[in-house]
C-alpha cells in the first residue's frame, strides 16, 4: 500500500509521527478509513478504537473525542485521548466502570451525574474493548 504521513497529536503531546498505509478511526458519524490520496477532509471524533497500519504493522488503540484532518495528502489526528491498546491499565478501566456502574444505580443521583457516569462508562468500556487487541 501507499504510504501518507500521519501525525497523531493529543493535549498530552505527540503520539505518532510518520508513514502509514492506513488509519481506522471513529468518527461522530461512523468509522472511517484513510488511505493515501484521500480526498481532503474534516471530522470530529466520537468514542471508539483506532487502528494504524504503519510499515505492515497494525497498532490498535483507544481514541476519543477531538478531530481529524486530511489536507494535502497529510493526515492529522488530534484526539483527546489516545491510548496504545497495549498502554491501557485495564484494572484502572474496570474501576472507572464500576464507580459509573454504582452512580447509574444511584437513584438519588443528580442528571448531572448521570450524564457525567455514563460517558465514564462508555470511555471505560472502550478501553477494555481495545485492551483486548494487544
Amino acid at each position: 500500500m501507499t504510504p501518507f504521513h500521519l501525525k497523531i497529536v493529543t493535549p498530552d503531546g505527540l503520539i505518532f509521527d510518520g508513514q502509514a498505509e492506513e488509519l481506522i478511526v471513529r468518527t461522530t458519524g461512523g468509522d472511517v478509513a484513510i488511505l493515501a490520496r484521500h480526498i481532503d477532509y474534516v471530522a470530529a471524533l466520537g468514542m471508539g478504537r483506532a487502528v494504524v497500519v504503519s510499515n505492515g504493522q497494525r497498532r490498535t488503540a483507544a481514541c476519543i473525542g477531538g478531530m481529524l484532518s486530511v489536507s494535502g495528502g497529510e493526515v492529522t489526528l488530534v484526539p483527546t485521548t489516545f491510548e496504545w491498546a497495549d498502554k491501557i491499565d485495564v484494572d484502572r478501566a474496570e474501576a472507572s466502570l464500576q464507580r459509573a456502574d454504582k452512580v447509574l444505580h444511584d437513584e438519588s443521583a443528580s442528571s448531572t451525574d448521570i450524564q457525567l457516569a455514563e460517558a465514564r462508562l462508555h470511555r471505560a468500556l472502550v478501553r477494555k474493548s481495545v485492551a483486548s487487541y494487544k
